[in-house]
């Protein structure tokens, strides 16, 4: 076995840099996933027809293809067809916090339709309006059923952040290709960069777990 780590030794900060390149787009698209997929599962037990529709269509076409499909239109398509010179930055963060909420209105939905339909009907008979009743009463315990779900979701989306390497942004996958290519090795810096994303992994693990004993603690 030709194993030589110690060639990857100043790269290191190279590909240390990575870890916030790669955290900036995956925190911003786990904050549009959160909010759009909210809207989303909103709209999915909504009365009104068209917003059902909608909501049911949006996450039918983005759970039916795959992630990278979507990467690759919003990146190379959005110039062509509006001719807009889409950065690897925004392609990433639309891709994925697009997939994102199409799963995560999915977790909500079920969240909220776990929750006792009797408080609902108690809200609405003491005159508390739609909206107040789900901010403040539907939406805080559904959020305590599903956190362990969301937490997994997230995570996903870490793991599967590597893919916006392929369109040149600079993440963490991107930097130990870059490495690859100067010292002709690949089993140590992927190696390293393995490292790297499961501690990431194990962080939002560990963090998840955290906030759930909190939630509990807090009934």
């Amino acid at each position: 076995m030709d194993l030589e780590f110690s060639q990857i030794v100043p790269y290191i900060p190279f590909i240390l840099k990575g870890i916030w390149v790669t955290l900036q787009f995956v925190i911003i698209s786990i904050l549009v996933g959160f909010l759009l997929g909210t809207l989303l599962a909103l709209f999915k037990i909504s009365s009104i027809k068209p917003l059902k529709w909608f909501a049911d269509g949006y996450t039918s076409i983005f759970r039916g293809t795959p992630l990278i499909l979507q990467l690759m239109l919003i990146y190379y398509a959005v110039p062509q067809l509006f001719d807009y010179d889409i950065s690897a930055f925004l392609s990433a963060v639309l891709a994925f916090g697009l997939n994102s909420a199409a799963y995560v209105s999915e977790i909500i939905r079920g969240g909220i339709q776990a929750v006792d339909r009797g408080q609902t009907e108690a809200s609405l008979a003491l005159g508390i309006s739609y909206r107040r009743m789900m901010v403040d009463i539907i939406l805080p315990q559904a959020m305590k059923n599903i956190l362990p779900a969301l937490m997994n979701e997230f995570i996903t989306l870490t793991k599967e952040s590597a893919i916006v390497s392929t369109i040149g942004y600079a993440d963490l996958m991107r930097r130990a290709t870059v490495v690859t290519a100067d010292i002709f090795k690949y089993f140590e810096p992927y190696l390293f960069v393995g490292v790297l994303y499961y501690s990431m992994v194990m962080l939002l693990t560990i963090l998840g777990r955290r906030l759930e004993r909190r939630l509990q603690r807090s009934d």
